[in-house]
Order: C-alpha cells, then structure tokens, then sequence
C-alpha cells in the first residue's frame, strides 16, 4: 500500500473483519517514480514483507 491510501486499505481490513491485518506499506506516488525509486521501493517492500512473515 502506498501512504496516501493507507487509510482507506485500514478501513477495508476493519470492514472486511480483519482489522489488526498488517501490510507494507510505500511512499506515495508510484506512477512517477523513477526506476531507481522504485527499486528501493522493492527493497522497502520485500523488508516489510519478510517482517511481517516473520513475526510472532
């Protein structure tokens, strides 16, 4: 998810009935991202993920 709609993603998990759902989250905007941003993005991304997976 990127901040900008971080917000509304928390809205949809409460809504849909998972509202400690955990998910990465990116800086905003993507569509003009250059490749090396969105390569560190990727990175953030895969981080966030490998945490996320990995916690107790």
């Amino acid at each position: 998810m990127t901040t900008r709609f971080v917000s509304a993603a928390e809205l949809m998990c409460r809504v849909l009935g998972a509202p400690d759902f955990k998910f990465a989250v990116i800086d905003h905007p993507i569509s003009s991202a250059s490749d090396e941003l969105l390569r560190a993005y990727a990175r953030a991304t895969i981080d966030q993920a490998r945490e996320l997976l990995l916690a107790r």
